[in-house]
């Protein structure tokens, strides 16, 4: 940590105090085994019983790639634990903030991991394999101070993930895993509140550091988790299916975090500061393109699934 992050950690100490005073006043305590049906599971082989086979999962294929990646994301918490300790270190109110987020976020792990397979819903031998490929990966880099960057990335995600976790719920087709989810998804939203007020806070002390923070992080956004083989794929599954697409990362969690922190109203910013915001629009614009580009292929794709469903219709008659 530089010398500059710990003097602004000291400034922000008690914006920290009453976020966190905030969130434990919000949260609501809830127990993993009250989400997970107990009464479906059974013996794997190796306690007598049957190992996993395909046709005994019951959840449409996008919900299961959709939850098994949103568990290996919950699921790398010493490494995010380790890089928001390094980021916040261990003292006042920041240390009970890292602490609290770290039991919350593992909870979140926890209850998924025990869905999945008390109801046989994903291989459990493929998934912790790639538990143990996922933590292997390291953290980036940043040309922006980390502290301040890691406040704009952290902000996103959490926010990405609520909307991830809520859509992922309402795939599953199945009332239990809509009520685990849509309860990950509010713990999600109290620390996107945390995080954003942090970085609001931020961005009045140091503004112009504080806006190239906020380009980096919308410029070089990746979901937690985007490190692990096999993820693009699964991303691009995801999205085609309306669980996390380019249309929501824009309008349901970029342009409202961006409103909230008064970016391009801000009118305290000197050249780099402004450079950076200029940049930042340029990106959103191309954030948009992408997006409208997104949506027509979906709508093709969607026009065509239907004409081949009537043409068979008819074939069928």
């Amino acid at each position: 940590m530089t010398v500059a992050d710990r003097d602004l950690l000291r400034e922000l100490e008690p914006v920290a105090e009453r976020c966190l005073a905030d969130h434990l006043r919000k949260s609501r305590a809830w127990h993993p085994h009250d989400y997970v049906p107990w009464s479906e599971g059974r013996n794997f082989a190796a306690l007598g019983g049957n190992d996993w086979a395909p046709e005994q999962s019951a959840l449409p294929e996008v919900a299961r790639v959709a939850l098994v990646t949103t568990l290996l994301a919950e699921d790398d918490l010493p490494s995010r634990h380790r890089a928001i300790t390094e980021m916040f270190g261990g003292d006042g109110a920041w240390g009970r903030w890292v602490g609290c987020w770290t039991a919350e976020e593992n909870r979140h792990a926890i209850v998924i991991r025990d869905y999945l397979v008390v109801t046989r819903a994903v291989d459990p031998v493929a998934l912790e394999r790639a538990r143990m490929t996922r933590l292997t990966s390291g953290v980036a880099g940043s040309q922006a101070p980390r502290l301040l960057r890691g406040l704009a990335c952290v902000t996103l995600q959490e926010l990405a993930t609520r909307i991830s976790h809520r859509n992922t719920g309402i795939a599953c087709g199945e009332p239990i895993a809509d009520r685990m989810l849509s309860r990950i998804a509010t713990d999600e939203n109290l620390h996107m509140i945390f995080y954003r007020n942090i970085s609001r806070a931020a961005l009045e002390l140091a503004p112009d550091a504080m806006m190239r923070a906020i380009t980096e992080a919308v410029t070089g956004f990746r979901m937690p988790g985007s490190a692990r083989p096999g993820f693009r794929r699964h991303a691009l599954m995801l999205a085609a299916h309306g669980i996390y697409d380019p249309a929501q990362h824009l309008e349901m969690v970029v342009r409202p975090v961006l409103r909230n922190w008064h970016v391009f109203e801000r009118s305290d910013l000197t050249g780099a500061g402004e450079r950076a915001r200029d940049e930042l629009a340029v990106h959103l614009a191309a954030l948009e393109k992408a997006a409208d580009r997104f949506r027509e292929r979906r709508e093709r794709a969607r026009a065509r699934e239907t004409a081949f469903a009537d043409a068979s219709a008819v074939v069928q008659r």
